[in-house]
């Protein structure tokens, strides 16, 4: 989702900055050889289907945008899937351990990223490494810094050093692989194509470059790099593991996309990096522009590959019982200031409620194909004699109850900067939302288990 700062002005003067002088995209993305994913490559082929202890329950949960009330909502879902106990493996298990995979995009990059890296001792320190800190207003200095105007390397390295700095402290994809960890999937979108990518070795070899010695600080910004404010995250489009053309899966993935419109849209896409002459830079701007809640990857990724059936075999994974996808979706719903009086709306009210009626209603299509989309593939994966069980929960804050607690949700800004009485709802909420939900309580009475306190 996109940030809105505290003041039009600093836009302005961001812009006025920006006309300036040129800058240039720095490249932290290296080449590789072929287009062989690498055995201790960061790649879907890595995804553990199962879990860690209950092989019969697959569970994906997708982080929306939203700034750090993104960051804190999901974070609050992570600290509920740890404290909810299930019977698996023989004993007593927690549910925090079946999460195979997360997708994410913008805010909610920072907590699927950072728990990527440090598992369990995240919850130790993500609060006062992220949430309870001024980042916003970082931000905000580093654009008045006069030192910082006449960079050749743009605003968006600011961000990236203070997040590698702060947050991150130099860790790359190579050190996201935990074997006892979820398969970690930041997500921003393409500004040349308007497509979405995945920061993953599968989409890396499009590039024909290897992912493993990729800053993870770098693809958290660029799933966040709110245009205009920031400059796009650059990486080049290598040439030399490209002589032979599409891969394989991409040409009977576009062969399939003759009939599908959403298909069609996402194979043109991928196939544009092989255009070699017109995109050896590809830049890099906010997931949520192209989806806000991350699921679009989790659909894309099924989908390409040719179906939920035909994914687990390419992966030699046997099918679940149960397909979980649990989205935490951020996206508030404020009531517009310019409602209550005749004055015409300013220019920054204007540009933000036109962003927000097409991002509701490109999330309400999201949400619509993806919970049609996991019916169908658990159907295509069950057998008469192995049935596999759907279980789609949103957590969003039109479910808060009671209803009068909603405004104060819908009030909260997306920035980079929040109070802690803001955070501790907001985490609170992202725990009270999940276990209350009907299908939640379903799925843990259906594994033996208990919710969270």
């Amino acid at each position: 989702m996109i940030l809105r700062f505290s003041s039009l002005f600093i836009i302005v003067f961001a812009l006025l900055l920006a006309a300036g002088c040129s800058s240039y995209g720095v490249v932290k993305n290296v080449p590789k050889d072929n287009t062989t994913i690498a055995p201790d490559s960061y790649s879907y082929s890595e995804l553990s289907i199962g879990g860690t202890f209950d092989t019969d329950t697959s569970l994906i949960l997708a982080f929306s945008g939203g700034g750090t009330r993104a960051a804190a909502l999901s974070y609050g879902v992570l600290l509920e899937l740890r404290d909810t106990k299930i019977s698996a493996g023989g004993g007593i298990q927690r549910m925090l351990d079946e999460v195979d995979l997360i997708s994410s995009v913008s805010g909610g990059s920072f907590t699927a990223a950072y728990y990527g890296l440090h598992g369990d001792d995240a919850f130790n320190d993500f609060e006062e490494v992220f949430l309870r800190r001024d980042i916003e207003g970082h931000l905000i200095r580093s654009l008045f810094n006069p030192f910082n105007w006449f960079k050749r390397s743009g605003r968006t390295e600011n961000a990236v050093k203070y997040y590698e700095k702060e947050i991150f402290h130099g860790a790359t994809f190579a050190d996201m692989q935990r074997k006892d960890g979820p398969l970690i999937v930041i997500n921003a979108s393409d500004l040349g194509h308007g497509v979405r990518f995945s920061f993953i070795q599968e989409y890396f070899n499009l590039l024909c470059s290897d992912i493993s010695t990729y800053p993870v600080a770098r693809a958290v910004t660029a799933s966040s790099a709110v245009p205009i404010l920031f400059n796009p995250i650059v990486v080049r489009n290598y040439t030399n593991c490209k002589s032979e053309g599409e891969p394989q899966w991409l040409t009977d993935a576009m062969e399939r996309a003759k009939g599908d419109p959403q298909l069609l849209l996402i194979t043109h896409g991928l196939d544009s990096y092989f255009i070699r002459k017109d995109r050896e830079y590809v830049h890099f701007v906010d997931g949520g522009i192209t989806d806000n809640l991350g699921l679009r990857s989790i659909y894309e990724m099924v989908e390409v590959t040719g179906g939920a059936k035909v994914f687990m075999d390419k992966h030699h994974r046997a099918s679940p019982r149960r397909l979980v996808v649990i989205s935490v979706n951020a996206s508030t719903d404020p009531t517009p200031e310019m409602d209550a009086s005749n004055k015409q709306p300013g220019i920054g009210e204007t540009i933000g409620s036109v962003t927000d009626v097409q991002l509701h209603r490109y999330n309400v299509a999201t949400q619509e194909i993806m919970k049609n989309s996991i019916e169908r593939w658990a159907e295509d994966m069950s057998k008469p004699d192995r049935q596999v069980t759907p279980y789609y929960i949103q957590v969003q804050f039109r479910d808060i109850t009671p209803p009068s607690l909603i405004p104060f949700f819908n009030a909260i800004p997306t920035s980079f900067t929040l109070s802690d009485e803001q955070n501790d709802k907001l985490i609170k909420a992202g725990r009270d939302l999940l276990r209350n939900h009907p299908v939640y309580q379903q799925l843990v009475r259906d594994l033996g288990g208990n919710g969270g306190p």
